[in-house]
């Protein structure tokens, strides 16, 4: 069984191996074995071959963090599932190998649908589904800002956002992005620059903004609060500037706003099954009918292992990941 492997921390030519490993076996009673069909290659990936990742387990390791795959073989108790299903692989259990076998209950079969949007449905859309569900309850017609909007889960917020009539604000570093984010459904599409809160505010006729997104870090982080209401609260996803977040001491507490911190990784800690399984379930829908896509660069055989993770560092579109090229 072909697994990739990360054998250190630094440059992927140095630390990242193609290997044979031990085949998983036969499932257990509460087990199943997917047969990996894809698996993209995610800044995750990068940061953990990097060494700056939030989690980094023992070396050595298999490295990816979702895909999907056809499921080979299930345990007797196993009522979730049956041979021949198509469903992701369990977020955080690595992926880039042929084969893999869990116990995750919360998996369930996938419609019909481009087997590379599917692969990419663990991390990016559930982010961005949390992002929009858990920290303010929004109601139809309300707005959310983002920034970083696009980005896979700037473009999946959008897609989430629009289907529970949520109005959404992006803002974006390149002009040219403009038509792009307006035609995946985005309601306001602004570049990121002076006067930000004034343009939002012009753009959304003042309305109160509860709820602000923040994928950038540095003095982006200032910008979405100087945009968002009294009481709003701004949820910090990643950190893409790679500098520090900025925030006014005296406007937190005068406007009595929240910072609150999102990594997905956390959420899986101790998932609720059920509302988990939910979740997935709406999203694939959402990927399968082409509500959430995101562009994919290239797929690769393992043994293209190399030139999938440089495809990947140009974070122009995903390098997917192929065991049976």
């Amino acid at each position: 069984m072909k697994s990739i492997q990360l054998t250190g921390y630094g440059k992927p030519h140095e630390v990242v191996k193609l290997i044979d490993v031990q085949d998983v076996g036969t499932p257990g009673p509460d087990e199943i074995i997917i047969d990996v069909e894809a698996a993209p290659i995610e800044p995750s990936d990068l940061y953990m071959i990097a060494g700056v990742y939030g989690n980094l387990p023992p070396l050595p390791h298999i490295l990816g963090i979702q895909g999907v795959g056809r499921v080979a073989a299930k345990g007797r108790s196993v009522k979730h599932l049956k041979e021949g299903d198509r469903t992701m692989t369990p977020l955080f259990v690595p992926s880039w190998v042929d084969r893999v076998k869990t116990t995750a209950s919360y998996l369930r079969p996938l419609p019909e649908g481009d087997v590379n949007q599917l692969a990419m449905l663990g991390i990016n859309p559930a982010t961005a589904y949390l992002l929009v569900t858990e920290y303010v309850q929004l109601k139809p017609g309300e707005w959310l800002l983002q920034n970083a909007a696009n980005s896979s889960v700037g473009r999946a917020v959008i897609a989430i956002a629009k289907a529970r009539g949520i109005k959404t604000v992006n803002i974006v570093r390149r002009a040219e992005l403009i038509d792009e984010i307006k035609a995946l459904g985005g309601d306001v599409v602004l570049v990121d620059g002076p006067d930000l809160s004034k343009r939002v505010a012009e753009a959304t006729d003042k309305a109160p903004i509860r709820l602000a997104l923040d994928g950038v870090g540095d003095s982006a982080t200032q910008d979405l609060l100087n945009c968002i209401a009294l009481y709003g609260t701004l949820v910090i996803w990643s950190g893409m500037s790679g500098k520090p977040f900025t925030a006014s001491g005296p406007q937190l507490l005068f406007h009595e706003q929240t910072i609150r911190g999102m990594w997905i990784f956390n959420y899986f800690r101790t998932p609720n099954i059920e509302k988990v399984a939910a979740m997935y379930q709406e999203l694939a829908v959402m990927a399968a009918s082409g509500a959430i896509f995101f562009p994919v660069a290239g797929q690769f055989s393992f043994n293209q292992f190399a030139d999938a993770i440089a495809v990947a560092e140009k974070f122009s579109g995903k390098a997917i990941l192929t065991p049976k090229i």
